[in-house]
């Protein structure tokens, strides 16, 4: 008997011992290394610009690079330098063998960046119950979403869509007496989505929006000849979220530029990207949208949540930026509403806060 109390009263002095245990495991938890695998087609600044914020966030959540996470990244390039030929089952082929590859590689989270590696990873990449998370996608929908809010099963992300009606009424506002617009795109699947809502919305407005399509690797100048001599002629040039201008380092934003400043034409874009000779710049900041992709996976990765009760975010109010030296250049004054909220952002560029 003494024996067994003993034995007993040694068990019930190991109790307080065990309680610590779940601490334990909580400090292994923390020492862990999280693995994100990124997915992209083409290889463009704002990407880049999409990745940082993304990977700020994550910073933000202690979840960060070389110290507990482990990120890789691989970009389906079609080297566009030198000629190469956009195909669509080309693309579609190249997305799928990555996304087995980063199925066998088993990370944690994986990161899509643009409509094409989002729309033809998701389903390889849900099948293997791999959480995944995309950005700069113009229209979730177009990358096989549920609807503007709700990704479907195993996905969430952040979007670059905006209120194309709120885009155009910016414009409106700055240039009133604008009654034709000439927009020029490509095949990209954001490029087709954001013409035609400029299309529609600009309908609403009282404005007509005369679009053309060309090859990634067509010249954009015989195009806006086209466009500019027609009829009456397109009035101003807008820029679409089209990965075309990114391309041949940036040369059809340069040329678009280039022919506006020529010619007295106001060159606006409908998406943050760099368009030199640009006055306006109205859209989704694929920095910011990037940051709000990162706060999901932050969320996914730190509390196990599933993608599928995570809403795709978006920004809220689209940045507004003006180049003073252009709008001077063209003699545009800019309304009161304008000059009321504005600020000096980055670049010597006037950011225009319309939220306030």
């Amino acid at each position: 008997m003494q024996k067994i109390a003993a034995i007993c009263t040694l068990a019930f002095a190991a109790l307080p011992a065990l309680a610590f245990e779940p601490l334990a495991a909580d400090t292994m938890e923390d020492t862990r290394t999280f693995k994100i695998e990124v997915l992209q087609v083409t290889d463009i600044e704002p990407f880049q610009e999409s990745l940082d914020g993304f990977l700020a966030a994550l910073r933000s959540n202690e979840l960060i690079e070389g110290k507990n996470l482990s990120v890789h990244r691989v970009k389906i390039d079609f080297d566009m330098e030198k000629g190469g030929f956009w195909s669509r089952l080309g693309v579609l082929l190249r997305i799928r063998n990555e996304a087995a590859r980063i199925v066998e590689a088993k990370p944690d989270l994986v990161l899509t960046i643009g409509t094409p590696a989002t729309k033809y990873a998701r389903g390889i990449v849900e099948d293997a119950h791999i959480p995944l998370v995309f950005t700069a996608v113009a229209n979730p929908q177009d990358a096989g979403c549920v609807s503007l809010s709700d990704a479907g099963p195993g996905v969430t992300g952040s979007t670059l869509y905006s209120n194309m009606a709120e885009s155009v009424k910016v414009v409106q506002q700055l240039f009133p007496e604008v009654r034709r617009i000439g927009m020029v795109h490509t095949d990209d699947e954001n490029g087709v989505a954001h013409v035609a809502a400029a299309v529609s919305s600009a309908g609403q407005a009282g404005m007509a929006v005369s679009s053309r399509l060309v090859s990634k690797n067509d010249s954009i100048v015989p195009t806006l000849k086209s466009l500019y001599n027609q009829g009456q002629g397109v009035q101003m040039f807008a820029v679409p979220l089209d990965t075309y201008y990114g391309l041949h380092r940036y040369e059809a934003a340069t040329d678009l530029g280039d022919f506006g400043a020529a010619h007295q034409l106001p060159v606006v874009t409908l998406a943050m990207v760099r368009v030199p000779g640009a006055v306006l710049y109205v859209g989704s900041d694929f920095t910011q949208v990037g940051n709000l992709a990162g706060i999901q996976a932050s969320k996914i990765l730190k509390r196990r949540t599933k993608p599928d009760v995570l809403p795709i975010l978006r920004q809220e109010t689209p940045t507004v930026l003006i180049d003073p030296e252009r709008a001077a250049a063209l003699h545009i004054a800019l309304p009161s509403a304008f000059l009321a909220h504005k600020s000096v952002g980055k670049n010597g560029f006037w950011q225009i806060d319309l939220a306030k």
